[in-house]
């Protein structure tokens, strides 16, 4: 059955349009859900905007490549991500035993993503099509960019994107990244020429790291010497944080048994204008018609709209400074105004507005900056 309102999840949905092939293909732990607040389908729109055949590849099964095959080879790359959560807090509590449902699956059921999806996606996605670009993103890959203390098996691992041999990783909220590699990759560039994208890091080899040379670059304590010794692990992190500012941010890099990864300052945050054209995408704000059951993480916010994003609070618990920046970037009144008319419109909506949201309090368009500061 067409489904005009979604972005195809099935070679026949593509062929029902009329495509040949696929330009990209989104890759997620998360059912599919056309809203916002779901980052693949946010993303899926940003570069159906920009002209691009664009499909969704779903909780694909992940014991062999199949799934990964199914669209075709994509013309100019797999976007991966483990979903809107870590793979791992998804699927554990925080005593390691097993959670009895996932939220971002249809009702709710567990067990339909691998441990650490980021990796086996991509690992399926290059045995699938080798000489296939992959660009990795999400917060699981942007949480895990540099060596991270891993809870759950108690130890310190190396960069995600080392294991999971990526060619790019888009960290932080991605529209700009993404629209700039697929801009050029389009015009015939090669993913090794797109390391001078801001809000994404890629690996070097041993060799280029042997002859590494980043100018202005800071380079924080190995993955190896993080691993052996907490005052350092303490120091990189505390570096990735002081460096974490859009506006004066230096490249970062770190070295990890021969290899190396290097990071490029964060992306510049949205304008209004551009968050505005963000959110007015024609999103359906539904779960794809093909789930029987429904999505609990959609019911949550399927009555809400995002008026905002960023965290100036910076506080030691939370992840988004790190993630979304401490940047507030807002909608006009008149786009979220715009968008309350259209939700209440909508012959299913019962009604009322639940939230207008964010992803912390409410710190929507604050009359402050701090562009200056390395903090």
């Amino acid at each position: 059955m067409k489904n005009p309102l979604f972005l195809p999840v099935t070679p026949e949905e593509t062929r029902q349009r009329g495509w040949d092939a696929v330009d990209v293909v989104l890759v997620t732990g998360d059912a599919y859900v056309d809203h916002p607040s779901f980052a693949m389908a946010l993303v899926g729109r940003v570069l159906e905007a920009e002209g691009l055949r664009v499909a969704i590849l779903a909780q694909p099964r992940w014991d062999d490549c199949a799934d990964f095959r199914k669209f075709g080879r994509p013309r100019l790359f797999f976007g991966v991500s483990a979903g809107n959560m870590d793979s791992m807090i998804n699927k554990y509590t925080h005593n390691r035993r097993v959670r009895s449902t996932d939220e971002f699956s249809p009702g709710g059921r567990p067990g339909l993503r691998p441990d650490r999806a980021s990796i086996i996606y991509c690992q399926r996605a290059r045995e699938a099509y080798p000489d296939a670009p992959i660009v990795l993103g999400g917060i699981e890959a942007s949480m895990r960019r540099f060596a991270h203390y891993d809870y759950w098996s108690d130890k310190v691992r190396k960069s995600v994107l080392l294991d999971a041999k990526a060619d790019l990783l888009v960290y932080g909220m991605g529209e700009r990244a993404v629209r700039e590699i697929a801009a050029r990759l389009n015009t015939g560039e090669k993913i090794p020429a797109l390391r001078d994208i801001r809000g994404t890091a890629y690996p070097l080899g041993a060799r280029e790291t042997a002859e590494l040379s980043v100018p202005e670059a800071l380079e924080l304590p190995s993955a190896g010497e993080v691993a052996g010794d907490r005052v350092k692990f303490s120091a990189a992190t505390r570096i990735m944080y002081e460096e974490s500012n859009p506006y004066n941010a230096r490249p970062l890099v770190q070295k990890s048994e021969g290899r190396a990864v290097v990071q490029n300052p964060p992306a510049l945050p949205l304008t209004t204008e551009e968050m505005d054209a963000v959110y007015c995408l024609p999103f359906a704000k539904l779960a794809h018609p093909s789930y029987r059951e429904p999505v609990p993480a959609l019911e949550m916010i399927k009555d809400s709209i995002v008026i905002h994003r960023g965290c100036f609070g910076g506080c030691a618990f939370c992840s988004l400074t790190l993630h979304q920046g401490r940047f507030i970037q807002s909608r006009s009144a008149a786009s979220v105004a715009g968008e309350a008319e259209r939700l209440l419109a909508a012959p299913r909506h019962p009604g009322n507005i639940s939230d207008l949201g964010a992803p912390s309090a409410n710190m929507y368009a604050p009359a402050f900056t701090r562009s200056s500061a390395r903090t």
